[in-house]
């Protein structure tokens, strides 16, 4: 099993932050895997994937802003609105 040499990204990313994180071992030995094919440390492969997360969560948000102001509709309502419409 090859195992990846640890780098310093500290010097290349500025300042990082510690965490602990607990990985069930299929899960550390998936992303150890992954991280050493891609030759990147774990940190590296979490940091890229949280930072994807959460730009997507951000994706998420900005299109339930861009519809927040718009009017509630039960599910019901929109249903016999069809009805009443002759569309059902």
């Amino acid at each position: 099993m090859m195992v990846p040499k640890r780098q310093n990204v500290g010097k290349k990313t500025g300042r990082l932050t510690r965490a602990t994180i607990y990985f069930s071992p299929d899960i550390h030995t998936a992303l150890r895997l992954r991280a050493a094919t891609a030759g990147a440390s774990i940190s590296q492969m979490v940091n890229s994937m949280v930072q994807a997360a959460l730009a997507e969560e951000a994706t998420d948000m900005d299109a339930f802003l861009l519809h927040q102001d718009e009017k509630e509709q039960s599910f019901e309502s929109f249903i016999c609105g069809l009805r009443r419409r002759g569309r059902l």
